[in-house]
């Protein structure tokens, strides 16, 4: 019933001005009414007593007044509409190259830098339905978790199984874009973008950073890079001899300036993210600066509904007019 009520339109909505006629015709009905009436003085008023139907009388004008309105909404030609979209875009495609090395189990963010990281990413891929993504993992080495795909619930579920020690521990900044970039030299997109996230500093890999951001360049590639981590130092959780779970404070060591570099040559930009909420907040950045581009068309297939109005008025009309003809003829 209330979904109806939601999908319905007037193609002549102006007729519904006709309905402030309505309370006018109240007002002449209750006027005729009084001027009908008289006062006659009798000993006793038992031979004058009213039927038990003639306290209805009323009910006949109730009747005339709601079929005028339904009638009034029958003219105004009340429409549902069937409609559906095609929808083209001029896509961006999106590596997100992210670092899982041991630091990145620093619990400077909740419930550490590595799964803080994955919840904000995975919102983010949520949020662009029309881009192609894919999804690179790197330590002491990198390799593709995900190529670029539209298939969103795939790319979702393959990041949330990302985990520390699936590679060889170090940090290979170098690697871990380049390996992103390869995935994107080929692709016809409007826009092709990486992002990088990285706790710590290049230490491992046979690519320097810089050198991977100058081929991001050469493939018209633009790099954000994302370094994590608080100031100072942070939680980190290690296994003592014993295999209990253990927490020393170990100093956060970011290479900002060549992060930096690297978003420079590519035409990209360095964010510093020191919490949670700052993550959030650069990647709702990023989403505002990679917009798609997309066109839609709207297809919209208009259905007449007047006839249940001009039913149930008709309707009405009838009941009325057996009323007046009947039960009500004596006293109407």
């Amino acid at each position: 019933m209330f979904s109806f009520w939601n999908e319905i339109s007037f193609a002549n909505p102006e007729f519904f001005w006709l309905l402030l006629l309505l309370p006018v015709f109240l007002i002449w009905y209750i006027i005729r009414q009084n001027k009908l009436q008289g006062n006659v003085k009798i000993s006793t008023t038992s031979v004058f007593e009213k039927s038990f139907f003639s306290y209805f009388r009323h009910s006949i004008l109730l009747l005339r007044l709601i079929a005028i309105g339904a009638i009034i909404c029958a003219i105004a030609r009340p429409q549902t509409s069937l409609s559906w979209q095609d929808v083209t875009t001029e896509g961006i495609d999106i590596i997100i190259s992210i670092d899982i090395s041991g630091s990145m189990l620093a619990e400077d963010f909740k419930p550490n830098r590595l799964e803080a990281s994955k919840n904000i990413a995975m919102e983010f891929i949520s949020n662009r339905p029309h881009d192609r993504m894919g999804l690179v993992i790197f330590a002491g080495e990198s390799f593709t978790q995900c190529p670029l795909t539209s298939d969103h619930d795939v790319l979702l579920n393959l990041f949330s199984s990302v985990q520390n020690g699936l590679v060889e521990d170090g940090t290979a900044i170098g690697m871990g874009l380049a390996t992103a970039v390869s995935r994107l030299k080929d692709s016809e997109a409007k826009s092709k973008v990486v992002i990088l996230l990285t706790d710590g500093i290049n230490n491992a890999g046979s690519i320097p950073p810089l050198t991977a951001a100058e081929i991001a360049r050469e493939f018209d590639v633009r790099v954000y890079t994302i370094g994590i981590g608080t100031t100072g130092t942070a939680p980190t959780p290690y296994k003592d001899q014993f295999g209990r779970k253990q927490y020393q404070d170990v100093p956060v060591r970011i290479d900002e300036e060549t992060m930096s570099q690297i978003s420079e040559m590519a035409d990209g930009k360095y964010f510093r993210a020191k919490n949670n909420k700052e993550l959030e907040e650069i990647y709702k950045e990023i989403d505002k600066m990679e917009k798609s581009k997309i066109n839609v068309t709207d297809y919209r297939k208009k259905g007449e509904r007047f006839l249940p109005f001009a039913l149930f008025a008709v309707s009405l009309l009838l009941i009325e007019f057996l009323l007046t003809r009947t039960i009500f003829k004596s006293i109407v």
